[in-house]
């Protein structure tokens, strides 16, 4: 098989690969990671390893996984870890529906018409930023910007890779930073309310608290990570020269043109049906519009963001390409009955049989990471510690930024992390006068510079396959190499951003000081 990447010059990143690579297959890594655990949640049990839970106050102990409760749980729920792992079933119903799109050619075709139209020295910016702000629609950046970014970028006769690195990076390296206000802003205030209230029952952190820091943030990260890909990962990576085809960027034939046209309208019906659910009922001088109450609208003072519409987006998502893919494959005679559309399907699922291996072992360590008490403990403790530091806000606000990247290696989740930390650290920045808005930004900066080489983060497994699409040898350490300069790159800018803020007092948030009591 030809060499499918140019050999970069033996530095720090080329020993990173290699040395990640040279790990056994990711599946296999992962098993031997779970086993660790298990030996170290009984050595911890033994040695008495405990501390308090911030939240709850409640002991936090080391559970002995190799006891004889421990034991019977790994076998009565080692097939609940699997089918209940959160993103398998995200990416499955995502590519059903993203399958028939693919199969029916209609991925291809649109992908085809955006490049005729889009300048050649515009396409890495715009990955870039497609990705950071397709996290208004939840996992989608992952489970489509990702992917086609490798398309787009092949199709231009350029690496690949680079392509997904970009939209990886500005995906999950710019994890909360969005010009819009998501799902994400009320989670986090909710957490951060209540740890807030510890010290002033009075006190409410809204989702808007950090949108202006975050979207400024937004445009940092496109710019830092298309950089990063243009000026460092491209030349690093070289040309690619695999045997994966390269799809060619050709004019569109009129039959294809109506079918983007229909698929165009069947997206437009969609998102006027999703509009007209999500309106509430409408009065003016009087007249009430002949609309139905807003069916698709969710509960509280946040109908939107607490809507089906956000929450579920990958049905949505499913429904959405399903649709279009099967009324472009029927335009264009591809389709000529039902069975045509579940062969779309079919060939789906097919692509994804690397990963359903990949995420079996991956779900077992991370549940039986969580079941050991591991991760929290270690998160108590090294939060404990920073307490204990008693120094200035900038340099808090780094050490912070640091303490929580690095636990991104021990727990993926971010709503999780905060939980812990949210009780410790905006107790201690009110007592020191500043604001919970404040210890809230700073938490998210820290969390998402690693997202893109931690392992633990949920979605690491399918990067990885995604990878392999072009580089069947590529590995944590391929993934790892190759993101971190943007991880480095990212960490660096944010903490410029965050300190250009802090001396300069401007509102995180509209009408949010960093100060407490302002």
């Amino acid at each position: 098989m030809a060499e499918l990447l140019s050999k970069p010059k033996k530095g720090f990143f080329y020993y990173v690969e290699k040395g990640g690579n040279a790990l056994p297959h990711p599946a296999l890594l992962f098993g031997i990671f779970g086993i660790i655990i298990l030996v170290l949640s009984a050595i911890g049990s033994l040695l008495g390893w405990g501390g308090t839970h911030p939240a709850t106050g409640e002991q936090v102990e080391i559970v002995n996984l190799l006891s004889k409760e421990g034991i019977h749980r790994i076998i009565l729920e080692m097939v609940t870890n699997y089918t209940s792992f959160a993103p398998l079933g995200v990416v499955m119903v995502a590519m059903l529906g993203i399958g028939i799109s693919e199969h029916s050619g209609l991925i291809k075709a649109a992908i085809n018409a955006l490049l005729v139209k889009t300048p050649a020295k515009l396409i890495t910016i715009m990955v870039v930023f497609t990705a950071v702000i397709s996290k208004v629609a939840g996992d989608l950046g992952y489970l489509l910007v990702i992917p086609l970014a490798g398309v787009i970028f092949h199709s231009l006769g350029r690496n690949p890779l680079v392509g997904m690195s970009a939209a990886f990076a500005g995906v999950s390296g710019g994890f909360t930073a969005n010009i819009f206000i998501t799902s994400f802003d009320p989670l986090l205030a909710g957490l951060s309310t209540e740890a807030a209230q510890i010290l002033d029952p009075s006190y409410e952190v809204l989702p808007t608290a950090n949108y202006y820091f975050m979207a400024t943030s937004a445009l940092m990260v496109t710019a830092v990570a298309t950089l990063v890909a243009v000026k460092w990962t491209e030349p690093r990576l070289g040309k690619y020269s695999g045997d994966v085809p390269r799809e060619e960027i050709v004019e569109a034939t009129p039959l294809e043109k109506k079918g983007l046209r229909n698929a165009g309208w069947v997206f437009l019906g969609f998102i006027v049906l999703i509009t007209i659910g999500l309106l509430p009922k409408i009065t003016i001088y009087g007249w009430t519009l002949p609309l139905p109450e807003g069916i698709l609208r969710g509960a509280g003072e946040n109908p939107i963001l607490n809507s089906p519409v956000l929450k579920g987006f990958i049905t949505i998502l499913f429904l959405m390409f399903a649709a279009a893919g099967a009324v472009y494959g029927f335009t264009i005679g591809l389709y000529k009955k039902g069975d045509d559309v579940i062969k779309g399907m079919n060939e789906s699922v097919k692509a994804l049989s690397a990963y359903l291996v990949l995420v079996f072992f991956a779900a077992q360590f991370i549940a039986w990471f969580k079941w050991s008490n591991l991760g929290v403990l270690l998160a108590v403790n090294g939060a404990s510690a920073l307490q204990s530091l008693n120094i200035h806000i900038i340099p808090l606000a780094i050490i912070f930024i640091i303490f929580t990247a690095m636990t991104n290696f021990l727990m993926g989740s971010a709503s999780a992390k905060w939980a812990i930390m949210g009780p410790i650290f905006i107790p201690i920045f009110m007592l020191l006068g500043y604001s919970p808005e404040l210890s809230q930004a700073i938490f998210r900066v820290g969390d998402s510079i690693t997202n893109i080489i931690s392992p633990m983060m949920s979605f690491f497994a399918l990067i990885i396959v995604y990878y392999q699409k072009y580089d069947k040898n590529a590995g944590i350490g391929t993934i790892i190499a190759t993101m971190l300069p943007y991880s480095i790159a990212l960490f660096l800018s944010w903490v410029v951003l965050l300190i250009i803020w802090i001396v300069f007092n401007i509102p995180f948030g509209p009408g949010v000081s960093m100060f407490y009591g302002q």
